[in-house]
Order: structure tokens, then sequence, then C-alpha cells
């Protein structure tokens, strides 16, 4: 599938056949790709937990304001990240690059995020964000529906997927076969609210 088709087909989809498995393979590409989505000075801070045991899916699903998808889709992905992953090893996020590049993005990485929590917990929430994306426009591309979700408690599933201390959650993707299409567009904005040239 073309890309630019994938991002006009993807919709968030709320009802999968909760009887269908990804094959391993797909399911192997699909997190390949997440993976390779971009993130400031390549820390690559994101942590995709995939949720595959049935109970802790079910306990996940009733903090999650009892929505179906966390159970019925192929798929929940947890998209969370390493909020210290800029001080753990940085040299190795650059290890294939020249040495005296290598020096200066290690020097540059601790600049930016040293003392500045605000900067390390805003940087982890983008970086899920266009992992996120990426998963979704994979999906699609692989004929595969999905749903991004945050209307769950973020504490109560912080602790069945034993979240460590520095890190945070962002959001869940799920990932199936969806069985109803979605509603058309509710209200797309025209774009010349949403596209602003130079200035407000």
């Amino acid at each position: 599938m073309h890309v630019l088709d994938a991002i006009e087909q993807r919709r968030a989809v709320k009802q999968f056949d909760p009887d269908h498995q990804m094959p391993a393979e797909l399911e192997s590409q699909l997190l390949s790709a997440g993976c390779l989505a971009p993130s400031a000075f390549n820390i690559q801070h994101t942590r995709f937990v995939v949720v595959k045991n049935p109970d802790v899916r079910k306990q996940i699903r009733a903090v999650s304001w009892d929505q179906a998808q966390v159970t019925d889709a192929s798929l929940l992905i947890v998209l969370c990240a390493d909020t210290k992953a800029w001080e753990k090893d940085p040299a190795r996020y650059w290890r294939n690059a020249p040495e005296q590049v290598q020096n200066f993005m290690t020097n540059a990485i601790d600049q930016y995020y040293r003392g500045k929590e605000q900067a390390q917990r805003d940087e982890c929430m983008r970086t899920c964000g266009l992992a996120a994306q990426t998963l979704m426009l994979a999906a699609k591309g692989l004929g595969y529906d999905s749903c991004p979700m945050d209307g769950f408690d973020f504490e109560a599933v912080a602790k069945l997927i034993q979240l460590p201390e520095d890190h945070l959650i962002s959001m869940f993707v799920v990932v199936g076969k969806g069985i109803k299409a979605p509603a058309p567009r509710p209200g797309p904005l025209d774009k010349s609210e949403q596209i602003i040239h130079d200035h407000f």
C-alpha cells in the first residue's frame, strides 16, 4: 500500500475479530517498523510492551473503561518510554558513527537533558507519539486496523506491567482485524483553520 493511501485509510477502529491471531512474522515486521520511528538524538526511548497473557489483558481491560478492543484485538501494545535513556550509555546510540560524531553527540545529549526533567518527559511523549503513528501506518500497510488509546488508569496499568520507576506510559496501540467499519469522519476541520503560513 502506498503510504499516502495508508494515511487516508487509517482510522481508529474499535471492534476487532477476537479469534484472529496475527502471524508471528507479521507481528515481528510490525514491531520492527515501530522500532524505526524517529527519536531525538537517536536515543530510541520507546519500549513496546506487547501484552499477550489473556489474564493480564482482562485485568487491563477492567481498568480501561471495559473497552473491548483491549482484549479483542490481536495485539495490545503498551507504548512506554525510558525517561533516563539519555544517560544510559548514550555512546551506544552512535556506535556506528565516526568517533568525532560520537563524541559530539554524546556531549550534546548530556547538555540537552541533564537537570531538565520536563524536557526528558516531553521528549519521551513525542517519541512514543511518533512510534505509535509508525505502528498504525505499518499496520494499515499490512492489512490490519488499529486504534490509539489513552482511556485507561495509567497507574493501574503500570502496576500490571511492572513498569520500572524511570519509565512512563504514553498510550496503547491495539492492532487487529476490524469487524466493523468506522463511521465517516465526524467533523474534519477546514484546512484553512489547521494550516497556517508564517504566523498566526
